[in-house]
């Protein structure tokens, strides 16, 4: 075992209050940002994930994030914060270990009606505690009193500056800085601040025990909730069941499905950032549909 290594197993082990000899890491694959495993302890589990390379304060924000989902509703499982650090050698996080599950009859309707509780949850402005991170892209999120200013400010134009350093043609970036102009002509100003999960991909869905709908890995704030389900429609993975429910619970503002292509832009965006490719082109042809 490396002197690294040793001294990670060291801080789990504080971290847990447990004799370092007791604790057994199992290793688990999917991440595309840390390293994970299954941290077990004289029969106990938790999940834990590390990162020899830390982002500045991402494990803080997202136990941060995980913890203020927690608070507001009992309908969607989140696993609890049990430790997180951010210090140099020794950044992680965490959490309680959720047994897997699958999926019965009723479950996209209780992720609808989870989510809809979820986004109940407000705010006095549109923000979060602390800035995160969406993936491994820096997401502001600092305090606004309106939605249209926040999504401008900390949401396409930070996403569109980076994609400009990363080769964004020049022609697209201007017609997405022409866009932001016309912002107020496409978005919903009348909702109050919601809580969201932020990056609610279907791969960022979890069945746990018993079959209820978990979230993991969230890039969370308060803001507006159509945000959240443009996530959710842009690479599918949620079928119009959930939709459905979530509507019944909380219905939604006439034109919202119109809306959707904008909330997908920044997620668009920022996998340019993170991966480049094609979705470059997609992002461009996003502009030119809500720009026209």
């Amino acid at each position: 075992m490396s002197r690294r290594d040793a001294a990670l197993r060291a801080a789990f082990a504080a971290a847990l209050e447990v004799p370092v000899a007791t604790l057994e890491l199992r290793p688990l694959s999917g991440g595309c940002i840390n390293q994970a495993a299954r941290c077990e302890v004289a029969g106990t589990s938790w999940f834990v994930k590390w990162n020899d390379r830390p982002l500045p304060g991402q494990f803080a924000a997202e136990a941060a994030g995980l913890a203020a989902l927690a608070d507001v509703q009992e309908a969607l499982r989140i696993p609890r914060v049990l430790a997180s650090s951010d210090e140099p050698g020794a950044a992680f996080l965490i959490l309680e270990h959720l047994e897997p599950g699958s999926r019965g009859a009723g479950f996209d309707e209780a992720l609808g009606r989870g989510l809809a509780a979820l986004h109940r949850a407000s705010a006095e402005a549109f923000g979060f505690a602390c800035d995160g991170y969406c993936g491994a892209t820096p997401q502001p999120n600092g305090w606004l009193p309106r939605w249209t200013d926040f999504y401008r400010e900390r949401r396409l134009a930070h996403q569109l500056a980076l994609a400009r350093a990363a080769g964004f043609p020049a022609d697209a970036f201007r017609a997405g800085q022409a866009l932001l102009e016309r912002l107020p002509e496409w978005l919903d100003d009348e909702e109050p601040p919601a809580l969201i999960h932020g990056d609610l991909w279907s791969g960022n869905l979890y069945v746990g025990a018993g079959g209820q709908p978990a979230l993991i890995d969230p890039a969370a704030y308060y803001g507006h909730r159509e945000a959240e389900l443009g996530m959710m429609s842009l690479f599918g993975g949620f079928s119009q069941r959930v939709f459905a429910a979530y509507a019944e619970a909380y219905p939604l503002r006439d034109g919202w499905r119109e809306r959707l292509g904008l909330y997908e832009l920044y997620h668009v965006l920022n996998h340019f950032n993170l991966f480049g490719g094609s979705y470059g082109g997609q992002a461009a042809r996003l502009i030119q549909r809500y720009r026209v």
